[in-house]
């Protein structure tokens, strides 16, 4: 499991976005989402976590790593 702080994600829109992102980098990825702690679990498929990374940063937000 590939986890990211995402602190400037604050609604469902960003949940939204987010997940679409990751799919777009592993569509077959399992992504969960924790809104109020701010936390993205990621189980990847095929995606290296820094193809991950670029994604949510790609999308606009910035993921920290856990």
């Amino acid at each position: 499991m590939i986890a990211f702080e995402v602190n400037d994600m604050s609604c469902g829109h960003c949940v939204s976005s987010i997940t679409q992102a990751v799919k777009s980098a592993d569509k077959d990825a399992m992504v969960s989402i924790d809104l109020a702690r701010h936390r993205v679990e990621i189980e990847p498929r095929g995606a290296s976590a820094q193809a991950l990374s670029d994604a949510i940063k790609d999308a606009g937000y910035t993921p920290v790593p856990v």
